[in-house]
């Protein structure tokens, strides 16, 4: 086969590289790519958000499988357009994306059809949630109800701090139109994992799951972010409670779209909490998530390209997956999430041997030197017997990047070692 995977991202990168892997796979290509994926793939100069020239380029090269990685093309209907034009593409349609790109209508959902999620409220007027916050005290979360690159969510400790980002959202327009509207909610306390499943209708087929660090700095501190690092699996939660959490929340989410009249196709991604209640949700997405996907893709053994026409067709892929640990940690460019400075050249790449690097936000200079070109650059994983082994290979490569240009957490992993004794 030949397949086309649109995107430019770690995910992205993390899909290519398990795609080059498949015995069914001829030729990867990927639209825009990077300097990473360039290594896997073949790169086509075209925007994700150019639908016309991508399905131009499909019908021209004779693509026999597009993937979409990031969630604003889903949004905006790019399986629609690719069905229309009689390509073959994975992911959800448009009416079935909004699961991701409205937090509103996520959490209507999961309160008519009782999937366990925290208590909530929708705001469009400043003074009314204003008046909420104040009501409910801290700590409390507040979401943009729109895409914002995984940055539109604040747990704020107190009521000052929620009340500042409230007035960043609704006031200020921190993320223009996808902060037009807030949903407010309970700050769920617990252990927070992130499972992932190929959906196809109500059938539902779990991936391993996997545990990703949201805050930039080490011991969780400092602002979130789209993601620090994540390892797969996660010892300290058991099968039990990962199984629960595909009956209670994974089989019914899928199930309820399905009666919604928005079947969902493709990956459903849901960030879930283990409270003293059990597991509950803390949001759905709608597309594999980044960075988990850098870690939990390496652990399957089954050839993703079947995978993928498997579930279209509605068979079940009969999933295979590795006992070894992967642990991934993020580079990222100093100031990240807030403001930082791109085109730094990356040092260090080439000293990297016992390990993966998963390319984010880079891009090749005119000299030939990888420089960044985003807030995270890139991910470098290994793989062990135990977190703890993974971890340990791991720290040994990050330190081949030394640069005041870029920063990574030193204890990604750590939560997991400590509980599992590992």
């Amino acid at each position: 086969m030949k397949v086309l995977v649109i995107g430019r991202g770690g995910r992205e990168h993390a899909i290519c590289k398990k795609l080059a892997e498949s015995p069914s796979v001829k030729e990867v290509f990927c639209a825009p790519g990077n300097a990473g994926i360039a290594q896997v793939a073949t790169l086509v100069n075209v925007d994700e958000m150019s639908f016309a020239e991508l399905t131009d380029f499909a019908k021209q090269n004779k693509i026999d499988l597009t993937v979409i990685g990031p969630e604003a093309p889903l949004e905006a209907g790019i399986v629609d357009y690719f069905q229309e034009r009689d390509l073959v593409v994975f992911g959800p349609n448009e009416k079935a994306a909004i699961l991701e790109g409205s937090k509103s209508f996520s959490k209507d959902m999961m309160e008519k059809y009782h999937i366990p999620t925290a208590h909530y409220a929708t705001f469009d007027s400043y003074e009314q949630a204003k008046d909420y916050i104040e009501e409910q005290g801290a700590p409390i979360v507040l979401k943009a109800d729109g895409l914002a690159a995984g940055k539109g969510v604040t747990v704020a400790m107190t009521v000052e701090e929620a009340l500042s980002s409230l007035e960043e959202m609704l006031v200020g327009k921190k993320f223009g139109d996808a902060s037009s509207k807030v949903v407010i909610e309970e700050f769920l306390q617990g252990e927070e994992y992130s499972l992932m499943a190929f959906v196809n209708g109500e059938n539902v087929y779990p991936m391993q799951a996997a545990q990703d660090h949201k805050r930039a700095y080490d011991q969780d501190q400092g602002p979130n972010t789209g993601g620090m690092g994540a390892y797969s699996p996660i010892p300290h939660i058991s099968q039990e409670i990962i199984d629960q959490s595909v009956e209670k929340i994974l089989k019914p989410i899928a199930k309820a779209m399905v009666e919604e009249g928005r079947p969902f196709t493709g990956v459903i991604f849901a960030g879930l909490m283990l409270t003293e209640k059990g597991p509950k949700t803390i949001e759905f997405n709608a597309r594999f998530g980044d960075p988990e996907t850098q870690v939990v893709l390496p652990r399957l053994q089954s050839d993703l390209a079947q995978v993928f026409l498997d579930v279209l067709k509605n068979q079940d892929p009969q999933l295979q997956w590795k006992q070894n640990s992967v642990l991934g940690v993020v580079l990222a460019a100093k100031g990240y999430p807030n403001a930082y400075e791109k085109g730094m050249e990356i040092t260090g790449l080439s000293e990297i041997t016992d390990a993966s690097v998963l390319h984010a936000g880079t891009y090749k200079n005119e000299n030939g030197q990888i420089c960044s070109n985003g807030g995270r650059v890139l991910l470098v994983a290994s793989e062990g017997a135990t977190i703890k082994e993974a971890q340990q290979k791991v720290y040994e490569q990050m330190a081949n990047f030394q640069s005041d240009d870029f920063f990574y957490r030193k204890d990604i992993g750590k939560r997991a070692i400590e509980r599992a004794s590992f």
